[in-house]
């Protein structure tokens, strides 16, 4: 019988001092790495909560991961497989990555394209975008500062660089009169080039009605995770943004990337803020799932260091297993 090891670490990045989640500065990333060997054949996964989004903590992860992980040794020696079903998000996305990549079922290729994110000034986009290979895509966070503000800084924009498409996120932070001050400042002519606004508002309702009533592209994200949400074709829906850590295993959100082609829909895989690690494998899921489509996954900027796998064209110092940022964890 073939034998099973494993091995978790845990790590703690510092980030970008200014880096806010909904309510709080974040001031280091953390999250865990996995790796599992199965004879010759090893995987690798992250598994990072993130924090104000997921609904577990860091430490339920840690206890289920480490659970999982033994009875996944017992499993062998019943010769049985263990399911996914009933983890963390977290959870279920890391250990599938790991099991994915140790049965050679993700492709090495990976989509490094990224839509970079942009805070409004159009100089420092032109030489970004001017590099591109495909559509010329980036990505506004909205909804953070006075709506008009948003809308003009999104017009300055597809004004200044007729060939750029926009991707905007609201994380539902608008009333629908904010949303519609916000598209009040954006030229009839230039919102066709807003390939979606995700989750303008606070509600569904609104965000629908908003679309209608301005003709901006929705995208759905966190509706995703919602218990009873059904994905279904409907009028001004362009698109699903899809972050795994949050939404579950691997296969999880393979189903979602079908259900979303088959209903004519663009599916973008998206970061949580996960380590280069984990965004190298995105990165791979993207290319093999969602080929031609630029991925949401602009945050490694956000670090101060790589971990583990380096990120295609970055030159941030790459941390190894013997860093002072990561340690292992012991599992008796």
């Amino acid at each position: 019988m073939t034998n099973r090891t494993f091995h978790l670490y845990q790590y703690a990045i510092p980030v970008d001092s200014q880096l806010i989640l909904r309510n709080r500065f974040l001031k280091k990333r953390e999250g865990l790495l996995v790796q599992i060997k199965c004879g010759e054949h090893e995987g690798w996964g992250e598994i990072a909560p993130l924090p104000e989004f997921s609904q577990e903590t860091l430490e339920q992860a840690k206890e289920q991961t480490i659970q999982w992980l033994k009875d996944w040794d017992k499993a062998r020696a019943e010769n049985r497989k263990l399911s996914l079903q009933g983890l963390y998000p977290s959870v279920a996305f890391g250990l599938s990555c790991a099991l994915a990549e140790m049965k050679g079922e993700l492709e090495q290729e990976g989509n490094y394209q990224v839509a970079p994110l942009c805070y409004g000034d159009p100089d420092e986009l032109y030489d970004l975008l001017n590099q591109m290979q495909g559509e010329k895509v980036a990505k506004i966070k909205v909804g953070m500062y006075e709506a008009n503000r948003d809308g003009m800084i999104a017009d300055m924009l597809l004004e200044a660089i007729p060939d750029l498409y926009l991707r905007l996120d609201a994380n539902r932070s608008w009333t629908l009169a904010k949303a519609q001050m916000f598209a009040k400042y954006v030229k009839p002519e230039h919102r066709k080039r807003i390939q979606f606004l995700e989750e303008p508002c606070k509600t569904q309702e609104d965000s629908r009605q908003f679309a209608q009533d301005t003709g901006i592209a929705l995208a759905w994200d966190e509706s995703l995770r919602e218990p009873r949400f059904q994905l279904e074709k409907e009028p001004h829906l362009a698109a699903i943004v899809i972050k795994p850590t949050l939404i579950g295993s691997l296969q999880d959100c393979i189903q979602l990337i079908e259900k979303a082609h088959q209903l004519g829909l663009k599916a973008v895989i998206s970061s949580s803020i996960e380590s280069s690690l984990g965004l190298t494998q995105l990165a791979r899921i993207a290319q093999q799932y969602t080929p031609n489509v630029t991925p949401g996954l602009d945050t490694l900027s956000l670090m101060d260091y790589q971990v583990l796998r380096a990120w295609q064209g970055s030159d941030l110092p790459l941390l190894d297993l013997s860093s002072e940022f990561i340690e292992e964890i012991e599992i008796h």
